[in-house]
């Protein structure tokens, strides 16, 4: 079911076809899901016409936003403020938003942003380059919000943001009731798809040169519960295990109440699945957890993290936990300091509690204080940076597989040094020793780690000790690059040829 559409017009609606070259702009504010349909709205946006902007202002501007926490709001509103006078004096140019926040706020956003052209929800992507036509057309703003889902995000062109490795949805939507959270309100029930449609698009990412995927869900473990196979992320991470080319598989994010010994077995049993795991613990006292609806205890949070590191001694495990869940004491928060010092993460994403309304919490007694919030934040990540410091240091001396990346790290045109992820993500910023050949984005090499800090590694290898292993998804990468040039491309066969990033190919038939 769509909401009341702004600015109705009766006239037919015109096909989405830009005039040539419009350019775009997508920014995305939020989670690895919002990222990812940040990749289907480009997609998209090409698919009409469209073209990515190079340094001028683009022609169309998109926000994809995130409404988890209260920032997020002052970011956006902040970022169109400042657009105003842009589009202003640029007739023509236009602003879209969609996302969590587009579906939450619906006709505020144009209450307090009348010069937004389009609004669009979680559900309806899809329907982006044609609001942005009609809106044109018409010289209306519109918005159409869908109550569920129109069409799976999936079966839409993705322009993916890296040739080398992939996001791929195994399904949307939560069906959890944490009352801090307002996704499950904006996303919907879980839906599921089919473990065929999600292997053959990881097996056609592959073809195009990913040797990296992360599979996505707001509760992955929980896959399979709409289809009634309550194994079957299992299943499906042993699955991904066949598929030749696929060298790294991960997934985020699990939930500890449905996290199951079967999926240890299968991540420990599937040699291309990373040994590494993003588990949420959010609080360590047993009270707020309860208050938060989290359906699990600390003693069981950390008896997962004890099988996994008995079946995985070296798997690296993160976490996210929120500060100043409202009602939250000093004998709770210290629960949420000793579970964080027995637990040994790698690395936290810690945030301060926000009140979202529309949240059961929001509407929870004993707000507590900001100033209260800040200093128990500041003393949990002072543990956590002193514990991912420490768990880095034990790295020193390890031999690591680094799949090197497009991105550099800040000190990168002082200390001349590349970077990529380690098998187990932890990010490794390394030297090329003289007379080494220098590797692609893409690309591989192995080296001895020879210092840390709380937030990377570091690897200065002799020439004996590098090796550099050029990959499918280095070549790849030098077709993408030849192709934003405009220069022949090998293999693409013939003028035309399919590129990289320019979209989904089309799935073969596969039988689940």
């Amino acid at each position: 079911m769509s909401s009341t559409v702004v600015f109705p017009s009766t006239q037919a609606e015109p096909e989405p076809v830009p005039s040539a070259r419009r350019t775009y702009d997508v920014r995305t504010f939020g989670c690895q899901m919002n990222v990812h349909d940040s990749e289907r709205i480009a997609g998209l946006l090409e698919d009409a016409g469209y073209v990515p902007a190079a340094g001028d202002q683009a022609d169309v501007v998109v926000f994809n936003t995130c409404a988890v926490r209260e920032n997020a709001d002052n970011k956006l509103y902040g970022n169109l403020g400042q657009l105003a006078p842009v589009k202003q004096a640029r007739p023509g140019m236009q602003i879209a938003v969609g996302g969590c926040l587009a579906q939450k706020d619906r006709d505020t956003i144009l209450r307090k942003a009348p010069w937004v052209d389009a609004v669009f929800g979680t559900h309806n992507i899809g329907a982006l380059p044609a609001l942005l036509e009609r809106a044109r057309h018409n010289d209306e703003a519109q918005l159409e919000i869908l109550e569920s889902l129109d069409v799976f995000p999936s079966t839409l062109p993705t322009k993916r943001d890296s040739v080398y490795s992939g996001w791929v949805s195994i399904s949307v939507g939560c069906n959890n009731t944490c009352t801090f959270c307002i996704v499950p309100s904006l996303r919907g029930k879980e839906k599921d798809r089919r473990p065929g449609e999600i292997l053959a698009e990881i097996e056609a990412l592959v073809a195009d040169g990913a040797i990296e995927v992360t599979l996505l869900g707001q509760n992955v473990n929980s896959y399979g519960v709409e289809f009634g196979d309550r194994g079957a992320f299992a299943k499906l991470l042993r699955s991904c295990g066949n598929i030749p080319g696929l060298e790294r598989v991960r997934f985020t994010s699990p939930h500890p109440a449905a996290f199951t010994d079967d999926v240890i077995d299968a991540m420990a049993e599937t040699p291309n699945v990373a040994p590494q795991l993003h588990m949420p613990l959010q609080s360590g006292s047993d009270r707020i957890l309860k208050a938060m609806r989290r359906s699990y205890r600390s003693e069981k949070f950390l008896g997962i993290l004890d099988r996994v590191r008995m079946r995985m001694p070296h798997a690296s495990i993160s976490t996210d936990i929120i500060v100043g869940f409202p009602g939250e004491t000093e004998e709770d928060f210290q629960e949420t300091l000793r579970v964080v010092e027995q637990a040994r993460f790698a690395t936290a994403f810690t945030f301060q509690y926000s009140k979202r309304p529309g949240t059961p919490a929001a509407e929870l007694p004993d707000q507590l204080p900001k100033a209260v919030v800040q200093e128990r934040y500041e003393r949990l990540t002072a543990l956590q940076d002193r514990i991912s410091g420490e768990e880095n240091a034990a790295q020193v001396g390890r031999r690591v597989e680094v799949l090197v990346t497009a991105q550099q790290g800040r000190k990168a045109h002082e200390t001349h040094r590349l970077s990529g992820r380690a098998q187990d993500q932890r990010l490794v910023h390394f030297s090329v020793p003289p007379g080494a050949d220098t590797p692609r984005p893409g690309d591989v090499v192995t080296v001895t780690v020879t210092g840390a800090a709380p937030f990377h590694l570091v690897a200065d290898p002799s020439l004996q000790d590098y090796h550099l292993r050029r990959s499918r998804a280095g070549d790849a990468w030098d077709r993408s690059q030849a192709e934003s040039c405009g220069a022949p491309v090998p293999g693409a066969g013939g003028p035309g040829g399919k590129g990289v990033a320019l979209g989904m190919p089309s799935l073969p038939q596969r039988r689940n």
